[in-house]
């Protein structure tokens, strides 16, 4: 992530004319952490930048481009080609996220390649969930897959598993080698108001 994500998430916050309170509310991440993220005191986690790209209507490999400087590219006859090593990255102790054509705007699923750390469900604080969708692919290693509602199980390379995620969820590498996954997340449908 650039080192001026603060800057250049509180340049987004005040495009938009939002104080931190309500930038907060929007995004449903407590102030405190916002002012931090803000001023380089804390780097945002997988979930909080989920919220925070949900608060400015972006997904959150809109978000990652744009704090990375890239500019996403509108909608009309477009492509984009990604190396497995292209695209803004998003790490923590838990996996390695790596956001695949994060240059195309108002994408209907986001593809990420990530590389699994955790080697155990205990390494997570809580399990995740955002709307939508997912389908998970095995492309190395081992995938453990935890789930709200059904007991783990054990993905091998080239096996895969779709689900509802906003089901509790977490993964886990099992084996010597760290796991690597391709996830493609829907995004939800918009519902009139």
């Amino acid at each position: 992530m650039s080192h001026s994500l603060g800057a250049k998430l509180r340049s987004l916050r005040r495009e938009r004319n939002w104080t931190l309170a309500e930038m907060s509310e929007r995004s449903k991440v407590p102030l405190s952490s916002i002012s931090k993220i803000e001023n380089e005191q804390l780097s945002p986690t997988y979930d909080q930048l989920l919220k925070i790209a949900s608060s400015f209507s972006l997904d959150i490999a809109e978000l990652v481009a744009i704090l990375n400087g890239q500019t996403p590219q509108p909608m009309a006859g477009r492509r984009s080609l990604n190396d497995l090593d292209d695209g803004p990255i998003i790490s923590d102790d838990r996996q390695v996220l790596r956001y695949l054509s994060s240059d195309l705007l108002h994408k209907a699923f986001t593809p990420i390649v990530a590389t699994i750390k955790a080697t155990s469900a205990h390494d997570y604080d809580q399990f995740h969930s955002h709307d939508g969708e997912e389908f998970v692919y095995v492309i190395s290693g081992v995938l453990e897959f935890h789930s709200e509602f059904y007991a783990p199980v054990r993905l091998n390379t080239g096996q895969s598993i779709y689900f509802d995620s906003s089901m509790l969820h977490a993964y886990v590498s099992v084996g010597e080698d760290l796991c690597r996954v391709l996830s493609i997340c829907s995004k939800p449908e918009k519902k009139p108001l």
